[in-house]
């Protein structure tokens, strides 16, 4: 069994993932539900903890049905000792384009399992807490080297595409491309569009936003996964930039963080984020000042679609203000009542 060092566990969970093993011995790993210990300690920690119920519950539960999770990750995780001795050095000494890796060994110890063809597995019964940022520059930090890590692993991980069922080609593949398909499709509206057609692209975004917090809500059972639709505007507004950066800077093997008790001082994170918001606010400006005079249906169109898109902003922001915000800061004095909370 692996886990993190900032990770509480779960009394049950080793018991549990240790069953799964030996109910199939195609299973070579299998990981567990990741929660947050500090969920309420800022707003971006709070987001973060309604992202990870989706990414676990939602996504690799799907993963799992067909046996190939992508990554099991490093708070919570078992693989099999045999299979680990076939690839273990291998694995230590990973590099990538004449660089030594020094981050995402989760995902590359996952990559290896499936590599020799054994499956991967997820359950919901394993549980765990664990840390995350609380400070945006923190975070976007650590998606941009979760990102490197991705993009670097992705490229393995197409190797063994025909070992596995044909989700895992599918899954990748969409997830891989998504990106740069969506700053495509942003940066054409931007710049050749019109405002209205931006302005409907983001009531869009929002309104499957909105669909998949209610569908988090009903599935959970929790009303503050409502505030999953949240998250649409960080993916737009930093992970997407974030992603980019870390292409781009793929070979450096920075964590990128520092300790979680000091203050970050690398703010180059922030650059991309930058550069992205002033190319929108550009094309935003360009669009308005070339295109022609609004009609009196289309100004009128726009002012709804304006009111709307306030009027949504208000009441998610009153709803977090009413229900989350004041809990932040509040962390539970005993690991027992956080696993019982979240």
């Amino acid at each position: 069994q692996v886990c993190d060092s900032d990770t509480v566990l779960d009394p049950a969970c080793t018991a549990e993932m240790l069953r799964i093993l030996e109910a199939d011995p195609r299973v070579g790993g299998v990981g567990g539900d990741v929660q947050i210990l500090n969920k309420y300690d800022s707003w971006i920690s709070f987001l973060s903890s309604v992202r990870y119920w989706m990414a676990f519950n939602v996504e690799r539960a799907c993963q799992s049905y067909f046996g190939c999770v992508q990554c099991i990750s490093g708070p919570l995780g078992m693989y099999r000792n045999a299979l680990l001795q076939h690839f273990l050095e291998d694995w230590y000494h990973q590099t990538f384009l004449g660089s030594k890796c020094s981050f995402g060994d989760d995902r590359h110890l996952t990559n290896r399992v499936l590599s020799l063809g054994y499956r991967t597995k997820y359950t919901a019964r394993s549980k765990c807490l664990t840390e995350t940022p609380t400070r945006y520059l923190r975070w976007l930090n650590q998606q941009t080297r979760w990102s490197k890590s991705y993009f670097r692993e992705w490229l393995y991980n197409a190797l063994w595409f025909h070992k596995h069922h044909l989700w895992m080609t599918y899954e990748s593949v969409v997830t891989g491309f998504f990106p740069f398909f969506l700053i495509a499709t942003v940066i054409q509206l931007f710049y050749r569009g019109r405002v209205w057609n931006i302005l409907l692209f983001l009531l869009t975004v929002q309104l499957v936003g909105i669909i998949k917090a209610t569908y988090a809500c009903f599935l959970r059972g929790n009303a503050e996964m409502i505030f999953m639709s949240l998250y649409a505007l960080l993916y737009m507004s930093s992970l997407l930039p974030a992603k980019m950066f870390a292409i781009a800077t793929i070979t450096k093997s920075g964590w990128g963080t520092s300790g979680r008790r000091t203050v970050v001082v690398n703010f180059v994170g922030l650059l991309p984020v930058s550069v992205w918001v002033a190319v929108l606010l550009g094309g935003l400006a360009y669009t308005a000042y070339s295109q022609d005079l609004f009609s009196e249906t289309e100004v009128a169109f726009l002012i709804s679609g304006a009111i709307l898109y306030a009027c949504y902003w208000v009441a998610l922001l009153t709803l977090y203000l009413a229900i989350v915000a004041r809990r932040c800061g509040k962390r539970p004095e005993q690991c027992g009542l956080a696993f019982a909370e979240v």
